[in-house]
């Protein structure tokens, strides 16, 4: 989750020195780049036919769908704004877990998760006015197809190492996103500056790869419903970077919905489907 929560300020200062397409687009073959180093390293085989259609879903759920939509929206739109998407991605997760994969979660679960997603959505959305802008489109969006793709990452991390899932998955988006960068990089200003490349360098580093490797380990461990509602505390780790990276000024709501979010995931997480 803290790799997580410094994404939206991250591709913040991104943004400051490079287009969405470029950012998105170079982002993803860095991490692409790191990925495939480890998987020749380490010998590791192609991943089976079967398992392909699912690497898929992931590529264009959490590799492509969601931070170019996220990007997109991020440059009319605060990460205070932002954050209501990771506010409900938990429960969308969730309900895509129980269509994929046939879990069945417990009304106190569900409760739980519904209260925490409400209590989320509340705070973010004061903070942000309320609106509904374009950018909403692209977050509303970029919230279904990262919940499909880690629903399924989730599921291929069962019978798969969870950096080997993250890392097939970007290794295979590659015929797409060399020539979009390449594409991208000539027809997008660029200017490098301390912000853009620590931007750059992270949400291709830590949230592309590193992150999602643990995100996924974690989900095959104690399940996809449950890891996903871990995530409740991430809008709110977030808000505390863009006050610390970005400048941004909180109110004192803040505290009252981390003590509230952090008592919804305890019950999520004691709960039994």
């Amino acid at each position: 989750m803290v790799a997580f929560s410094l994404t939206f300020p991250a591709t913040a200062w991104g943004l400051e020195g490079f287009g969405p397409w470029s950012l998105v687009a170079v982002r993803s073959v860095l991490a692409a780049v790191i990925a495939g180093a480890a998987l020749l390293a380490l010998r590791v085989p192609l991943p089976v036919r079967r398992h392909r259609p699912g690497l898929a879903v992931v590529g264009g759920g959490v590799v492509l769908g969601f931070p170019l939509l996220t990007t997109l929206a991020l440059e009319t739109s605060t990460t205070a704004h932002a954050a209501v998407v990771v506010g409900l991605l938990p429960l969308t997760t969730a309900l895509f877990s129980a269509l994929r994969v046939g879990t069945r979660p417990s009304r106190t679960f569900w409760f739980a998760a519904l209260a925490g997603a409400a209590a989320v959505l509340a705070f973010t959305v004061q903070q942000s006015g309320g609106a509904l802008t374009t950018a909403d489109l692209y977050l509303f969006a970029a919230l279904l197809v990262c919940a499909a793709g880690y629903t399924e990452g989730g599921r291929l991390a069962r019978v798969m190492p969870g950096w080997q899932v993250i890392g097939w998955a970007l290794v295979l988006c590659l015929p797409l996103t060399v020539p979009v960068a390449a594409f991208a990089l000539v027809h997008e200003p660029v200017q490098l500056t301390a912000h853009s490349v620590t931007g750059l360098l992270w949400v291709a580093a830590g949230s592309q790869f590193v992150g999602l490797v643990v995100w996924y380990r974690g989900m095959a461990a104690i399940g996809i419903p449950k890891a996903s509602q871990l995530q409740l505390a991430q809008p709110l780790l977030t808000l505390v970077w863009s006050v610390l990276l970005l400048g941004e000024r909180l109110t004192v709501a803040a505290p009252l919905t981390a003590a509230a979010v952090l008592v919804c995931i305890a019950v999520t997480q004691r709960s039994r489907g």
